[in-house]
């Protein structure tokens, strides 16, 4: 029996991870801070999973705390689970200056995006190396190419999670376990914030999809050991042409539209 670890899986896209993969006969370790979420989740997954035997465990885990791997290691051991898929899922947005930003939230999606998804991979990946076969799905953005005021962090972090996972690919070619980025753009979940306006225009012209559609292309690429994969033409352009928007540019932009972006923080 084979199983995935899947962070930030209390609701969103983690929820959506857990229940695909139940379908596709995998147990689960589900980890995420909200307790009660999880336990909703398992229930679903529950409910569609294709194997009897697929033992389906939580694990309630503030992934920002400096020992979150540990506990999650700690967990799959206690529970006897060899984690085979590992899907760093959970993440965190704000919207907000660098130097307005407090030190918890800068700290706590660090520790969210780039420390505890590295010790994961750290804990996990030696295993799956000796058994022959695993495989890592790693959540970035398209904002990893995009170092522009506001959502700059957010974009850094992801992508710390970009160049990482290109070394890990490395490390592990041969060895039967893949490494797998996902970039996407805008995703219709809560986490973005986005009016019900805006969310209907940005599906209209392609830079938004559905959280179910993410979650499809996402484990089609894991599955199929490919390196990347970024859905939608629009964020394919986005990605090529926005980097190469120089500084001159961006700041009158900025200084015009930098109120109404930081209203957006939530």
């Amino acid at each position: 029996m084979k199983y995935a670890l899947i962070t930030g899986a209390a609701g969103g896209m983690g929820r959506i991870y857990a229940e695909r993969l139940a379908e596709a006969g995998y147990g689960l370790l589900l980890v995420d801070i909200n307790a009660q979420g999880l336990e909703e989740t398992a229930a679903l997954a529950g409910a569609v999973r294709n194997g009897a035997e697929a033992k389906i465990v939580t694990a309630a885990v503030d992934l920002t705390a400096a020992d979150a791997a540990a506990k999650v290691r700690e967990a799959a051991d206690a529970a006897g689970i060899t984690v085979d898929i590992l899907i760093n899922n959970a993440g965190m947005i704000f919207i907000s200056e660098i130097c307005e930003a407090s030190k918890e939230r800068l700290s706590r999606m660090m520790a969210l995006h780039c420390t505890t998804p590295l010790l994961l991979c750290n804990e996990f990946i030696p295993d799956m190396k000796k058994r022959g076969w695993g495989k890592v799905l790693n959540i970035s953005s398209i904002a990893a190419g995009m170092a522009w005021p506001v959502i700059g962090m957010y974009g850094n972090t992801k992508r710390f999670v970009k160049a990482y996972s290109r070394e890990l690919r490395t490390e592990c070619h041969g060895s039967g376990v893949s490494v797998t980025v996902a970039s996407f753009g805008a995703v219709d979940t809560p986490l973005f914030g986005f009016s019900e306006k805006q969310r209907r225009f940005m599906k209209s012209v392609g830079a938004m999809i559905t959280p179910e559609k993410a979650v499809e292309k996402a484990l089609k690429a894991m599955f199929r050991g490919r390196r990347s994969i970024t859905p939608g033409f629009i964020n394919h352009l986005a990605v090529a042409f926005v980097p190469l928007i120089p500084d001159w540019i961006i700041r009158p932009l900025y200084r015009r539209f930098g109120d109404a972006l930081r209203a957006m923080q939530h």
